[in-house]
């Protein structure tokens, strides 16, 4: 009780919340510490973290942008690119390994399923972590995980074993956005926040790259189409094998660059929200000193505030624990955004599967349908879908930083474009039709994109917004967990669904439409606001 104890006297002592409009706090020191900036008022969770927080924005503004954030928006990008790639990687082996081994389930896409299965394991088990040990170590490790498993799934002489790679590969993707994401604003100066929402330019990054991979490896060793499991063998099918064989090289190279090239640190807002306040100031004054910045803060006046509440216990304590449950939850106003962002992401969560996991179904029986149904043709197609999706991040990044539309405007507008596309996509009826409407829905869904092709470019940046940075990553995680229960749910309403038709698409359609409305509902609006 003495920790407990402290820290009210703390609060009585040197903080008080100023009703109404002006968000200050006055200290003993006769300082005052502007909120207007911060994203939303926490003095009513905890009056010594809010302070000390606003002093970390301030100074992360003060100085600003340097080579080491641009360094971190390459490194940090890296993930963004791989989880894209990988989640394409098995997406696109699913009909070739299916067609030589044949799927043990009629129905099940067995494949698909452990993707999503080792997706939500990983973002559950590197989320939660990440608040209780630190964003650093998934950062330095998570990618040589997958660069390891990818390879191996390509030497796989079964279904069942491949399947078992792409989910342990899947897991060590599945939280390695998150903290990309978390790590990369929590080191960003106000000004240049619209990054974190340019960053998924290296999701699309990594969709374009394995789309002309597929298009080079897929046209030129695979089996026929049509031809049936006892006619497709090992030797005519090395095309997805020499997918994840390349893919887990690319992976390794790129773990190594992440390595090698930045040395990894703890994020100052996750150091102070362990009460680390003497780590916290050390890296902002390195790199301060090292890029010739003014830093004003002082050690003495973060240590001055008190003692952040709970931090007397140890990270594992139980109270502790669930504190980064039930922290995501602590306000009415803060609940009732935590639970909307989470239905936004088990909503997209989804729609993906259904459209992304499946597309090479789709283009493959609308060619048939409408055109060529040759693998050249097929994978020429899915190739110039991903291209089309470089543009996406762009608009994005545009649409958030633009004035009266903001972060919730472009997810919902995001929404609304690519509905009105996938409606457009049903009514294909020629080879032309099928490759320009798809492109268009493919650069359309990207502004939602960094995961498939759907609201994420946006809704990646967007979510670790607005939670706050003692629980960030657990509440991305707790997001992104949902995200993969729908995708698991849409897995299995395409693997029971025909989806060689356009059944599938009209339900993603109607998803968007629910998304539409998810958007608009969200409380917060992060634009031109410092995280806390």
């Amino acid at each position: 009780m003495a920790g407990v104890k402290g820290f009210f006297e703390v609060g009585v002592r040197t903080t008080h919340a100023v009703p109404g409009s002006d968000k200050s706090i006055n200290s003993s020191s006769e300082e005052t510490i502007d909120l207007q900036k911060e994203l939303w008022d926490t003095t009513a969770v905890d009056p010594v973290l809010a302070k000390k927080m606003a002093l970390i924005n301030q100074s992360i503004d003060e100085i600003g942008m340097t080579p080491f954030h641009w360094k971190l928006f390459f490194l940090n990008g890296f993930g963004y690119a791989v989880d894209s790639l990988l989640v394409v990687t098995q997406s696109i082996a699913q009909p070739a390994v299916s067609q030589e081994y044949g799927n043990p389930s009629k129905h099940i896409a067995g494949i698909a399923l452990a993707s999503q299965i080792g997706l939500l394991v990983g973002a559950a088990v590197w989320g939660f972590s990440a608040d209780v040990i630190g964003r650093k170590l998934a950062f330095n490790t998570s990618l040589f995980v997958c660069a390891i498993f990818v390879t191996i799934a390509g030497a796989m002489p079964n279904y069942i074993s491949f399947s078992a790679m792409v989910a342990i590969y899947s897991a060590g993707a599945g939280g390695n956005y998150i903290l990309d994401a978390t790590n990369f604003l929590e080191f960003l100066p106000s000004t240049h926040a619209w990054l974190v929402t340019f960053l998924s330019i290296w999701w699309a990054v990594g969709y374009t790259v394995t789309g002309l991979l597929a298009w080079g490896f897929m046209s030129n060793f695979s089996c026929d189409p049509d031809a049936t499991v006892a006619q497709c063998t090992r030797q005519d099918n090395w095309g997805w094998r020499y997918l994840h064989f390349t893919c887990g090289g690319l992976v390794l190279v790129l773990s190594l660059l992440r390595l090698f090239l930045i040395k990894m640190v703890q994020t100052p807002k996750w150091l102070i929200t362990q009460n680390r306040d003497e780590e916290a100031f050390r890296v902002l004054a390195v790199i301060s000193e090292k890029y010739s910045r003014s830093l004003s803060l002082k050690l003495e006046t973060l240590q001055s505030h008190g003692r952040v509440y709970l931090t007397e216990k140890s990270v594992w304590n139980s109270l502790r624990l669930r504190k980064h449950f039930g922290g995501l939850f602590e306000t009415r106003i803060l609940a009732y955004s935590t639970s909307v962002i989470i239905a936004n992401w088990f909503v997209i969560g989804m729609v993906s599967p259904l459209y992304g996991v499946f597309l090479p179904y789709y283009l493959k029986s609308r060619g048939a349908d409408t055109g060529s149904g040759s693998n050249y043709t097929v994978w020429r197609n899915y190739a110039l879908n991903q291209i089309a999706g470089l543009f996406g991040p762009i608009i994005a990044t545009f649409l958030v930083e633009t004035r009266f539309i903001g972060r919730r405007g472009a997810l919902a507008i995001g929404a609304a474009i690519t509905m009105a596309l996938q409606f457009g996509y049903t009514q294909v009826k020629t080879p032309a039709e099928n490759v320009g409407v798809s492109c268009a829905i493919s650069a359309a869904s990207t502004i939602w994109s960094v995961m498939m092709e759907a609201y994420y470019g946006t809704i990646y940046a967007y979510t670790p917004e607005i939670l706050p940075a003692a629980h960030r990553a657990t509440g991305y995680g707790l997001c992104v967990v949902l995200n993969r229960i729908g995708g698991i749910a849409g897995v299995l309403i395409g693997s029971y669904a025909n989806v060689e038709t356009t059944a599938p698409l009209f339900v993603c359609a109607g998803l968007f439409g629910l998304l539409i409305v998810l958007s608009l509902m969200l409380p917060f609006e992060s634009r031109g606001k410092r995280t806390v």
